[in-house]
């Protein structure tokens, strides 16, 4: 579990798309949020909500529109030297969606492994290079053997893992997972999240893991963080969020998880989100409320009170 020493800040983030045309996009629209040391925050929410926007603005791959980003108290989107620039990418590592369109077809996995191991001069010799590729492999569960091949020559699952491999081989302390595990087969999902499980424990990392299966962020996470059109409705403990969710978003994902019960099925009674009951005055205050101890909602003064009253 993690310590409450914050290592990544998130305030006001935004992330919006063709500013001031008839066509803007708010894909990340003024979150905020921290991530301590050592949990894995779970990020979720339906397709299109911006959960994936947020994570490649916190990385640096898009140029935050507005807001700040943190990693142990610096700005991540602040002016940087190319040295800085080179030591902050070395702290903070992404996990792509699909593994196949992220890895170069071209390159021999020990290539591809090795790309961030080249590029930060971690290796002192081209023997200790490959023994570097190796070692990685074999923690993520393949064969050193595998070095010499093309990503082509191996399943998905295998793909996923070579992706984990090239993320580890700088030795990062952040890791943004983004839906690493919605383009394999239910039978290797497990095998990929618990790995990262035990990478976590063997190494110390820090996690923000996006996903929208909301049973496999539930099992990894520590905490969740709901996210609906670009904002954050609902952060809370996993366990927390799962038994008492408060904003109607987040009651109806939650009534959407299917369990393998005929019983329970049958009487399953699934939620249907209105947006339209958070038609709030263009001078409402709304904003993130913390309802519980560490259990924060999107809300206004007058849903506030009614929360406190239903739910402490």
């Amino acid at each position: 579990m993690s310590s409450k020493e914050k290592l990544v800040e998130i305030k006001n983030l935004k992330q919006y798309f063709n500013v001031g045309k008839p066509n803007e996009v708010r894909a990340v629209d003024n979150i905020s949020f921290d991530v301590y040391k050592g949990e894995t925050l779970g990020l979720v929410g339906e397709s299109g909500c911006g959960k994936s926007t947020t994570g490649r603005t916190i990385i640096r791959l898009y140029d935050a529109t507005d807001g700040e980003v943190l990693f142990n108290g610096e700005n991540v989107h602040g002016k940087k030297s190319r040295k800085e620039l080179k030591q902050f990418n070395r702290k903070m590592q992404m996990i792509f969606q699909d593994p196949q369109a992220s890895l170069n077809p071209r390159m021999k996995v020990s290539d591809i492994i090795a790309e961030g191991i080249d590029i930060h001069g971690l290796a002192k010799s081209p023997k200790d290079r490959m023994n570097r590729v190796h070692e990685l492999l074999e923690t993520v569960g393949l064969n050193k053997e595998h070095a010499n091949r093309y990503p082509h020559e191996f399943s998905g699952g295998q793909r996923q893992r070579i992706g984990i491999a090239r993320a580890l081989a700088v030795e990062p302390e952040f890791i943004i997972a983004d839906e690493p595990i919605s383009a394999l087969d239910v039978s290797i999902q497990a095998q990929v999240v618990n790995l990262l499980k035990k990478l976590q424990q063997d190494k110390g990392l820090t996690y923000l893991f996006i996903a929208h299966d909301l049973s496999m962020v539930k099992y990894i996470s520590d905490r969740i963080g709901v996210m609906y059109f670009g904002k954050l409705v609902e952060l809370a403990d996993a366990d927390e969020l799962y038994s008492n969710p408060i904003h109607p978003y987040t009651q109806s994902l939650l009534s959407a998880i299917p369990l393998p019960d005929p019983n329970y099925e049958r009487s399953r009674v699934r939620k249907t989100y209105d947006p339209s009951q958070h038609q709030y005055k263009p001078d409402e205050d709304v904003s993130f409320r913390e309802i519980k101890k560490g259990h924060y909602v999107m809300c206004s003064q007058a849903e506030y009170e009614k929360y406190k009253k239903e739910y402490v």
